[in-house]
């Protein structure tokens, strides 16, 4: 337990020593780099702007940029226009009880919008510094070892995704909602769990994959019930008690994805009324939003105007339309000669996220090919069931993140990989830990600390990449590595200079409106 408690001061120092250099950074960027003249959504604004607004928009105004601008839209104005029903409310919600509560004090010197972009800040820096420490407690759950757990949260705390976890993006509130009901469900928490990955999906539409989890591990668990119970062939109950097992499950699992998929019905239910029911709400519109609408071409409730086609449809899914008319997702839409750039910035992801099921499937085919529910140990005990990546728990993290791959690369612009892949599972950071540390000669077990560098192969400070404020970060795999850099493995580089790279290029390139992942 005292080691466990040293892993998460150590996961919250660097979480929240990161996220101060990430808005610094973007201030700084945002500064010096001219914004690009994108062809983004942008609306007039609401207020003249008061005192502290141009400060604001000087220090936080990177973190407003492209899909930003939805958000920050409807937690200021509510949903206008139909293509901003592509972006799901709890977000919207949480910034604007944050303005409007907690920031309210500002109000006479700082206008809504410019709240709404501190509420930006203080909200998703939290939300990181917070799925930071539940990814840490999923990962000693799930992997089983401590070492391996404390690499993954600390290489989150660079990833890739870093811009989206810092922007008005809804990421780090669905990174830290899934790692943590996840982290729930894995200690028998079912309800708790069901609760927080529904709310989820309130924050973004892929929460519904995670409904997945919810028939999985509920039928691992009755299996194993099952045959624990199958093991007691005098019980003149057995059968009731096989019955009870089965009852229990689907009771679990119809309940647990009905309340995880509830919100995204309600949600698109909400469309369905706005847009279908012939109502019109244009005399609630200003005349500036009215002429935006026409210039563009966004659609807004018209009692006058013919019924949006998807209306007409059997099943009526508005986000399912929004995708497909505005966006242009669909399967093999992306595949041009044109995009082949975006196919190269979702490279290193890709890679990763194949790697995955690639060596957890080498590892133990069988098991794999059972999958995961009926172990080929059963009739022999294992003397140390495996852990790390290869844990029999990861089997299922495993499958879900393979799924997100793939519709990610087959039907959507996919370049949003590294962000739809680094908020939504563990197992990028798991395999980067794991191929770290299996080859990686600076990173030694210790089991009296989770992970150290071995001291006599230390370089002195002196010479050390980052200089001497890093050695600060003591218990820190990261920075030891960061400050060891020539002495270590290519594929340490490799995984090492992604992680920064995209960390910091992304600052520069999103924060002023040039195109990014």
């Amino acid at each position: 337990m005292q080691h466990m408690t040293k892993d998460v001061r150590s996961v919250l120092r660097f979480a929240v020593i990161t996220r101060l250099l990430s808005l610094l950074l973007q201030a700084l960027l945002n500064c010096a780099i001219p914004d690009h003249e994108a062809d983004a959504f942008s609306p007039p604004p609401a207020e003249n702007p008061l005192l502290l607004n141009p400060i604001t928009e000087v220090l936080l105004g990177g973190l407003g940029r492209w899909d930003a601008q939805h958000f920050l839209f409807i937690a200021e104005r509510g949903y206008v226009f139909e293509h901003n029903f592509a972006f799901f409310p709890l977000l919207p919600v949480v910034l604007r009880s944050v303005a409007a509560g907690l920031l309210w004090p500002l109000s006479p010197w700082l206008t809504l919008h410019g709240r709404l972009l501190l509420a930006v800040a203080l909200v998703n820096s939290v939300l990181f510094v917070l799925s930071a420490v539940a990814l840490y407690g999923l990962g000693c759950l799930v992997l089983r070892d401590r070492r391996l757990s404390l690499l993954s949260a600390l290489l989150y705390c660079l990833t890739p995704a870093n811009v989206f976890l810092m922007a008005g993006y809804s990421e780090s509130l669905f990174a830290a909602l899934t790692f943590g009901g996840l982290w729930l469900l894995e200690r028998g928490a079912t309800a708790k769990a069901c609760l927080v990955l529904g709310l989820a999906t309130g924050a973004r539409a892929n929460g519904l994959v995670n409904g997945g989890y919810l028939l999985y591990l509920p039928l691992q668990r009755a299996l194993c019930q099952a045959k624990k119970l199958s093991r007691d062939p005098g019980d003149k109950w057995r059968s009731l008690r096989y019955a009870w097992i089965a009852i229990r499950f689907m009771a679990t699992a119809a309940v647990g994805v009905s309340v995880i998929s509830l919100p995204f019905g309600v949600f698109q239910y909400y469309g369905y009324k706005t847009f279908c029911e012939q109502s019109s709400t244009q005399g609630s519109v200003s005349p500036s939003l009215l002429t935006l609408a026409q210039q563009k071409g966004y659609r807004v409730p018209d009692a006058a105007s013919p019924m949006p086609p998807w209306c007409l449809k059997p099943l009526p899914l508005l986000y399912s339309y929004i995708q497909d008319a505005y966006w242009d997702v669909g399967f093999l839409k992306y595949f041009q000669l044109k995009q082949i750039p975006n196919f190269l910035l979702a490279l290193p992801v890709t890679t990763l996220g194949l790697l995955a099921p690639y060596v957890y499937f080498t590892s133990d085919p069988e098991y794999c090919l059972w999958l995961g529910l009926f172990n080929r140990h059963a009739k022999e005990k294992e003397e140390k069931p495996p852990s790390g990546f290869y844990s029999r728990k990861v089997f299922v993290y495993v499958v879900h993140a393979t799924v997100l791959l793939l519709s990610g690369l087959f039907c959507m612009h996919v370049q949003v990989l590294t962000r739809f892949l680094g908020s939504s599972s563990p197992v990028i950071y798991w395999i980067s830990a794991h191929l770290l540390v299996s080859q990686e000669p600076l990173l030694v077990e210790d089991h009296t600390a989770a992970c150290v560098i071995e001291k006599k192969e230390r370089i002195p400070n002196n010479i050390s990449l980052f200089g001497m404020a890093w050695t600060r970060l003591d218990h820190n795999p990261i920075t030891e590595l960061l400050n060891q850099w020539g002495s270590c493995s290519f594929r340490s580089h490799c995984i090492l200079g992604y992680f920064l790279s995209y960390w910091v290029v992304g600052l520069a390139l999103h924060c002023n409106f040039l195109p990014w992942t």
